[in-house]
């Protein structure tokens, strides 16, 4: 049996299938809708925040993103020409900057993500409870080995 025959290497080549996969989705929403890929990230990053109710300010988002400052500055200006994201001003600390997703950037994603989401939730339903959360734990361990600093967005 050769290292890639292994039950382990056989999911490291599936995973890195439906990643490829995935990026190629992404890479066709961005080109579509006029945004870069880090426009992308960056709206990733601030949806499933806005999901979470967690607060986001330029400064965690470039570091999410691995951005300096300026780069950071260029992409909120680009979301927010575009009408996808609005920064404002914390009313507890009217020094500090938040950012939001725009109604807008939600119907887009639903959009184009939509169908994407419902057949992944569709193939999800063929497995238990027990077994989704063996899957849960793989991946949640596969991000960890991926991002071993936990600076992912």
């Amino acid at each position: 049996m050769s290292d890639d025959d292994t039950p382990a290497m056989r999911l490291v080549h599936l995973l890195r299938a439906v990643t490829v996969e995935l990026h190629l989705r992404g890479a066709e929403f961005a080109a579509r809708n006029g945004l870069h890929p880090t426009d992308l990230r960056a709206l990733i990053r601030l949806l499933d925040a806005d999901r979470a109710g967690e607060v986001v300010t330029p400064g965690l988002l470039g570091e999410a993103l691995r951005l300096n400052s300026a780069g950071t500055t260029a992409l909120l200006d680009r979301l927010e020409r575009l009408g996808l994201v609005r920064r404002g001003r914390d009313e507890q600390d009217r020094r500090r900057i938040l950012l939001a997703v725009e109604p807008k950037a939600v119907e887009l994603g639903r959009s184009f993500f939509g169908p994407l989401i419902g057949g992944l939730v569709e193939a999800a339903g063929q497995f238990t409870p027990r077994e989704l959360d063996v899957v849960r734990r793989y991946l949640t361990a596969a991000l960890d080995a991926a991002d071993p600093f936990g600076k992912g967005a």
